[in-house]
């Protein structure tokens, strides 16, 4: 597996708050990771009392990827860090679709990293740094009620940061609507939503008509506005027949040629984006995430702009989100501590967030708003999205098993795509397949 070489870098309007069932459900990830997470054996010193001196001439390993914007915005507060604390931070830059066996081939090689970027923390309970005793119990008091959750395990210790929230929607090209004569609704069905895509296709003369990202998450999003979900928390929870019925219209594009097709049989059951195929006006709708703002403000040669979803017996979105850890057998707890702490902060969140185009976690910075500097109107339509998401989205996503539930998910409709199988036969083989992975984690 290739990876980007390691750069060392050295260097002397408004928000939201989960509530709810949706509050709790959204942090079930680490709450509910099988095993244990482990302490540095050495203990640790409050990051409030530590001297800096006393890190100078370190060097901490930073595993990280990255979803375009975010890696500037992280340099940036690198540096900060750096010549705060005189200290050596190496980013390494591998793809999102290897971050976590990357992760787990270091772990069990005996070479962890510090911290890492994650955006699920349940294949690494067992390796977790507990944060407890280097930044204090209140510190989870700092970020918003329906994060919390999945910063602590089992037994309610902080092994991991939210750094970041994301919401899967639509984005719609504008030039390709109105030079087609298409209005744009403020709201619309499934069935509206494509019939507007085929005639903008029609008219404007592009190659397709949707776009989506090749993803098990972006397929759950579709799977919760027909109203049935992959798992909820360590269960299978699908409904094949309404699975069935939300997925149809996407295979019918696809078997009819107005959304791509030979996207979803290239390299087996990894994420790939269909960005490209949007910033090329390949396609006039494009469904991912509000990830994709700055990099479409920055590299979209036309007009464009965000969507609520489609609802088919409902609306929303789905959730998502990273965090941050460390790890215990990392060489360098205390600094990793330090640097997970300064990564964090409200000044540092609101940059890297407003840099890159994620929302909040800190419960400061979602009950005070964030402005972003880069398409605010955009980013807001996302935000407003949350709250159309049911709180079994939030459980769905977070769950110990959702990463292998989804990968089966692509490899069923994968078969779908490539004619080997009937959409109906493909669900209950994916509810059975999901409950062989429920039980092995079991």
């Amino acid at each position: 597996m290739s990876r980007l070489p390691v750069v060392t870098s050295r260097l002397s309007r408004r928000g939201f708050a989960l509530g709810g069932a949706a509050a709790l459900t959204a942090g079930t990830l680490a709450a509910c990771n099988p095993g244990g997470s482990t302490t540095n054996e050495g203990g640790g010193d409050p990051v409030e009392q530590q001297d800096p001196s006393e890190l100078a001439g370190k060097t901490l390993s930073y595993l990280y990827f990255t979803d375009g914007p975010d890696e500037q915005a992280t340099r940036d507060l690198i540096a900060q860090f750096e010549q705060e604390y005189d200290v050596t931070v190496e980013l390494e830059i591998v793809p999102f679709s290897d971050i976590t066996t990357t992760l787990q081939a270091r772990l069990s090689g005996g070479q962890a990293p510090d911290v890492a970027r994650v955006a699920a923390t349940a294949p690494f309970a067992g390796d977790l740094l507990v944060l407890d005793d280097f930044l204090g119990a209140d510190y989870l008091d700092e970020f918003a009620e329906g994060v919390r959750v999945g910063m602590t395990d089992a037994d309610g210790k902080i092994v991991a940061i939210a750094s970041d929230l994301t919401q899967n929607g639509p984005f719609v090209n504008t030039d390709l609507f109105e030079k087609a004569g298409v209005e744009i609704p403020e709201s619309w069905t499934w069935e509206e939503m494509v019939t507007l895509a085929k005639q903008v296709q029609e008219a404007a003369g592009t190659e397709f008509a949707f776009a989506m990202d090749k993803s098990g998450h972006r397929l759950s999003t579709i799977l919760s506005q027909g109203g049935t979900y992959l798992v909820q928390e360590q269960e299978s929870s699908l409904d094949p027949a309404a699975a069935t019925t939300a997925l149809q219209p996407l295979v019918d594009m696809i078997n009819d040629g107005t959304s791509p097709k030979d996207f979803w049989l290239d390299s087996g059951t990894k994420y790939a984006g269909a960005n490209e195929v949007f910033l090329a006006q390949q396609a006039p709708v494009y469904l991912s995430g509000n990830w994709q703002v700055a990099q479409f403000d920055a590299n979209a040669e036309f007009g464009w702009r965000t969507t609520a979803n489609p609802t088919l017996s409902s609306g929303g979105g789905f959730p998502g989100g990273k965090f941050m850890v460390g790890f215990s057998a990392g060489p360098e707890n205390q600094l990793a501590a330090t640097f997970l702490q300064f990564m964090n902060t409200t000044e540092s969140q609101e940059a890297f967030i407003t840099a890159s185009s994620f929302m909040p976690t800190r419960a400061d910075l979602t009950e005070s708003g964030v402005e972003y500097p880069v398409r605010n109107e955009e980013m807001n339509v996302f935000i407003d999205d949350l709250a159309e998401t049911p709180d079994e989205a939030y459980a769905a996503c977070y769950s110990p098993i959702f990463d292998a539930a989804a990968q089966e998910f692509i490899k069923q409709f994968a078969e779908v795509v490539a004619g080997s199988k009937e959409l109906t036969q493909a669900m209950e083989d994916l509810k059975a397949g999901i409950d062989t992975v429920a039980e092995q984690a079991g």
